[in-house]
Parts: structure tokens; sequence; C-alpha cells
């Protein structure tokens, strides 16, 4: 096999519904302009509050994609 290097990123993505669909929409988002992804670990969870109520959903992600140097 041969040897490889990945990149991690970390995205926050947003949802009004839930930390899940926060999650799906940084991956989602990135794969539209990153190629290879690999791997999404979610580090962070947390909650934006308007007049006491839960406005969105964020998650914090790290997102792996492999490396691909140019020659």
């Amino acid at each position: 096999m041969a040897e490889s290097v990945y990149k991690v990123i970390e995205l926050v993505g947003t949802s009004t519904e839930s930390w899940e669909k926060a999650a799906a929409a940084a991956v989602e988002t990135a794969s539209k302009s990153l190629t290879d992804l690999r791997v999404a670990e979610v580090v962070q969870l947390d909650m934006t509050i308007e007049n006491g109520m839960v406005s969105a959903y964020r998650a914090k992600v790290k997102v792996s994609f492999k490396y691909h140097q140019e020659e």
C-alpha cells in the first residue's frame, strides 16, 4: 500500500433542527469543494439561544481528506 497524507480541517455546521443535521451540513458543504473526504469527527456540540429558546444547533467537525501534492 502506498503511503498517504491527509489534511484535517475544522468546520462548523448549523441547523435549526438537530446536531445531526448540523454535522451533515458541514460535511456536505465541504464535499462540494474538497475531494477524497475520508473521516469526519464531531468534536463539539453547542446551541445558539435567542429569547430563551434554542435558535440553532451547531456541530464543530474535524474533516480529513487526502492531500494530493502537485508534481
